[in-house]
Parts: structure tokens; C-alpha cells; sequence
């Protein structure tokens, strides 16, 4: 599960997103007469989108933004436009994007002229001159863009093929601000379409279709898939995997949750996806560990659905084995060892208490080194040697210090706006978890000790103080955590 495996998932998912552009441009191409013909571009010897294409490509735009001709021209126009873009390469989709934003731009003299009319209202207008003047401000503010964008989601796929542009548009959002302004557009058009009611949940089996279970193979972003035999393990009886969908992309996950159904909290990733470990009964199960929770869009970042996720499953779940009580995380901490070399390279005081240093010094002595007790360098120099987690002695002596650092950096360390400096800290947090327990030699994978050498934590659910715990940490950054966690602090 090493660098062979990440290579593996990230080719598997380029050939998954190749397939589904073949798929959509076929499903298109009924839809619409060739958009090379009619628009006049990308030429197959210009998919850059060469400046003289850029009228013909402007036209077609304005036809779109027209709306001529009913529903049915209204889709076919949006189709052409689609099977354009696709055919062109990365330099000539930025050149689409840059036009695209400079032809769709709100009217900014009637938005301020309505503005100044509704400020009028409010100041001493009655009620119906306000409601007026603030309909005729709503529409100033409605975007051309965004009802070009719209006529996508009538189109077979089309939602997937606008998720993916908005990907892309974060890609290239640092290169120029125009980009990024896109971006916010569609997400905040995806916020109203993926409302949280419209989201279907549904449990992933071996017999679910091959090209789904494919795909979630290529979107696991926390534990990489090998193979089939290591999906069909994460499949088996004694473990559940949940997927949430939008109507208009049935085989196309949003997010997904894998969990497994054990006995107490777990307290190692690689046991958990061992396939060689006895199966469990589920029936007699009392813990639910969600061990990968995985966003399956880039381009919806920015929506959060994680949490409904969990507590639909957790209710799932639930009333499936009513024996299950206890809803924990075995997660990763993937900011750790950034945080912790920066911490050493700053020269942090404190770092390691007397007795640490101690036990290092001597670990690194026996290890064949020289005498350094007097030197402040020891934490460094053991975590430089990339097989430390091999040698039991260094390993006994790293485990106090790397533990009681992981809790603090989980609990103290902060972002300016007050929330947890580890991403997937802040997510459990700010959806009502608790810090519970660290793990030490969670994780062994290369992957693992690089991240958070080798650390993974425990979050808790308790159903019954979620709200508490949300309400805490959103208002005042507070985290909650186990008396375990604290004594490490």
C-alpha cells in the first residue's frame, strides 16, 4: 500500500475519467450537429484555440445565452458547446474560460442603477415599491453566466461534465483570478443543486456494477485499493460501505464512508484491510469504525457532505445491529510530520522533556552512534533514519515524545480563524467528534510514517453530545477530548 499502490489508484482514475469522456461525448453527439461545423472549432490542427477561432466561438456563446428556439435547440446549442470544449487542449479550454467570463459578465451600470433604486425604496419607499425595486435588483445580479451554465444539467451527464470543469477551474485558479471568480460561480450553483434532500444514500456490495465499484476503487483517497481482492475484502460481510448520490449522477459517487463492524476500537489500519484475518460476525459486534471517508469530486470542494454522511450511516447502521453503540474514526493525521519538522527546525524549546531526551540519546547510542546527550538535535536525527519504526529500542524511545506531540499538535495547533491546523482533525471536529485515543504504530505504510510517523487517531461519535461538541468548537475553536488524550498533554 505504498507508492506502487497511489500510482496504481491515480492511473486507474485518469483511465476512469477517459472513459468518461468518451461516454459523454458520444451520449452527446445525438443531441447536436457537429460542433466543428457549425462553429467552425477546435480544428484538429488547432485545439489551442487560435485568435481566429475566438469569433466564431464568441457567436456561439451569444446563441446560447439567446435562447432561441425552445427546449430542444436550447440543449443541442449547449451540447455543441460542450463537445467544442472537449476537444480542445488545456491552453485552449483556459483560452474558452477567459472568453467565456469576459462575454458573460453581469451588466454592472443596471446593477448599480437598480442598487441605487432599492436603497431609495428602503429609505422611504412602501412595502410594494421595495418588493419591486429588490426583484429588479435580483435580476441585475443574476448572472448570464450562470443560466449558460444551467443549460448543462438538462444534457445527459452534464452535471458530471460541469463538476469536472469547476476541477479544473481550481486547478488554474492561482494563475489568474478570472478562473477562481468561475469557480465560485458554479459552486455556489452546486450548493443550491446538491441540496443534502436531494442526496441518495445507498450501501455498495460485491454485486453492486462493476463500473461503479471500479470507480470507487480509483477515488479512494485515504487507504489505496490494490486490486479486486482487497475491494472485495473492504465489501465483505463484516464490513459496510456507503455511498451518497445525486439523482442526475446514479453512478457516480459524491462521497463515501468504509467502515468496519469489530469489538472495541481498532487500533490498526493495516489489521483492519488485512484479508487474511479471520471474517467477523457483525451480529455480535458492538463498534462501527469509519476507516476512509473520501470525497469522490474535486469539483465539488468547498460542499461539505461528510457529516450527514456519517450520522446517516451511524442511524443506518443503528437500527441494522442494534447491538453497535460505539461510532468511532480510525483516521489519519496527515499534517503531523510537517507541523513536527517545522516545530524542530524553528528550535521549539521544550520539544522533548528531560526524561525523552534521555531515552533518545541512549536509543541512538546503542543504535551506533556517538554520544550526543548534551545535544538538543536528538528527535531530528532519529527521525531521519527512515527505518527507526524497525528498531525496537528507537521505537520504545520515540513513543512518549511522537504521542504526546501528535496530542498537541491535534488539540493547539491552529489555523488564524481558529480552527484545527490538521485538515481531517477539523472535519471530525466540526461535526461534533471527540479526540479519544491515540494509536501508536497505527499505520506502518510508507504513506503513514511519512504523514504522522505511523500515529492515527481515534474520534469518537456520541450521538448524544454531537450538537455540544459542534456548537464548541465552531464558536470557540474548543476541542473535545478524552481524559486519555489529556493526560498526554
Amino acid at each position: 500500500m505504498g507508492r506502487l499502490a497511489q500510482n496504481s489508484s491515480l492511473m486507474t482514475e485518469a483511465r476512469t475519467s477517459q472513459k468518461f469522456v468518451a461516454r459523454l461525448r458520444e451520449a452527446w453527439r445525438g443531441l447536436s450537429t457537429s460542433a466543428r461545423a457549425v462553429v467552425g472549432v477546435p480544428r484538429a490542427e488547432h485545439p489551442d484555440l487560435p485568435d481566429e477561432d475566438l469569433g466564431a466561438l464568441r457567436v456561439r456563446i451569444a446563441d446560447c445565452l439567446e435562447g432561441r428556439g425552445g427546449e430542444t435547440r436550447a440543449r443541442a446549442r449547449a451540447a455543441e458547446l460542450g463537445q467544442l470544449y472537449l476537444g480542445l487542449s488545456s491552453d485552449g479550454r483556459k483560452r474558452f474560460m477567459r472568453l467565456l467570463a469576459a462575454e458573460t459578465e453581469i451588466d454592472r451600470a443596471a446593477a448599480i442603477s437598480a442598487a441605487r433604486a432599492a436603497l431609495e425604496a428602503w429609505e422611504g419607499g412602501d412595502a410594494k415599491s421595495i418588493a419591486k425595486s429588490e426583484r429588479v435588483l435580483r435580476q441585475s445580479m443574476d448572472s448570464p453566466r450562470g443560466r449558460l451554465l444551467a443549460q448543462f444539467t438538462a444534457l445527459p451527464d452534464g452535471v458530471k461534465f460541469l463538476i469536472d470543469r469547476r476541477a479544473e477551474l481550481l486547478e488554474w485558479s492561482k494563475e489568474d483570478a478570472v478562473f477562481a471568480a468561475i469557480a465560485d460561480e458554479l459552486r455556489e450553483l452546486f450548493i443550491a443543486w446538491f441540496d443534502l434532500g436531494f442526496l441518495e444514500l445507498e450501501r455498495i456490495t460485491w454485486e453492486s456494477p462493476a463500473v461503479l465499484l471500479e470507480r470507487l476503487a480509483a477515488y479512494e483517497a485515504v487507504h489505496a485499493v490494490r486490486d479486486w481482492a482487497d475491494l472485495k475484502n473492504r465489501l465483505d460481510s463484516d464490513r459496510r460501505f456507503f455511498a451518497f448520490f445525486h439523482p442526475r449522477m446514479p453512478l457516480e459517487p459524491l462521497i463515501f464512508v468504509e467502515v468496519a463492524l469489530v469489538n472495541g476500537l481498532a487500533d490498526n489500519v493495516q489489521d483492519l484491510l488485512d484479508e487474511k484475518a479471520p471474517l467477523g460476525d457483525p451480529r455480535v459486534a458492538d463498534t462501527a469504525i469509519f476507516y476512509s471517508i473520501s470525497n469522490a469530486q474535486r469539483g465539488l470542494a468547498g460542499i461539505s457532505f461528510g457529516g450527514f454522511l456519517i450520522k446517516r450511516v451511524a442511524q443506518t447502521l443503528g437500527a441494522e445491529f442494534p447491538n453497535i453503540r460505539v461510532f468511532a474514526t480510525l483516521s489519519p493525521v496527515p499534517g503531523f510530520r510537517t507541523w513536527l519538522d517545522k516545530r524542530i527546525a524553528e528550535g521549539m524549546p521544550k520539544l522533548l522533556l528531560a526524561g525523552e531526551r534521555k531515552a533518545l540519546a541512549a536509543a541512538l547510542v546503542a543504535r551506533g552512534g556517538k554520544a550526543v546527550a548534551a545535544n538538543k538535535g536528538e528527535l531530528k536525527r532519529a527521525l531521519a533514519s527512515g527505518s527507526w519504526l524497525e528498531d525496537p529500542a528507537l521505537a520504545d524511545a520515540l513513543k512518549a515524545p511522537l504521542s504526546r506531540l501528535c496530542a498537541r499538535y491535534l488539540v493547539e495547533a491552529k489555523r488564524p480563524d481558529g480552527r484545527a491546523l490538521d485538515p481531517v482533525a477539523h472535519f471530525h471536529l466540526s461535526n461534533g467528534a471527540r479526540v479519544e485515543r491515540l494509536n501508536w504504530r497505527a499505520d506502518a505504510s510508507a504513506k503513514g510514517i511519512r504523514q504522522s510517523a505511523g500515529l492515527m487517531v481515534n474520534y469518537l461519535y456520541r450521538l448524544g453530545d454531537i450538537e455540544t461538541n459542534h456548537e464548541a468548537y465552531a464558536a470557540d475553536g474548543k476541542v473535545a477530548m478524552s481524559s486519555a488524550v489529556k493526560s498526554l498533554l
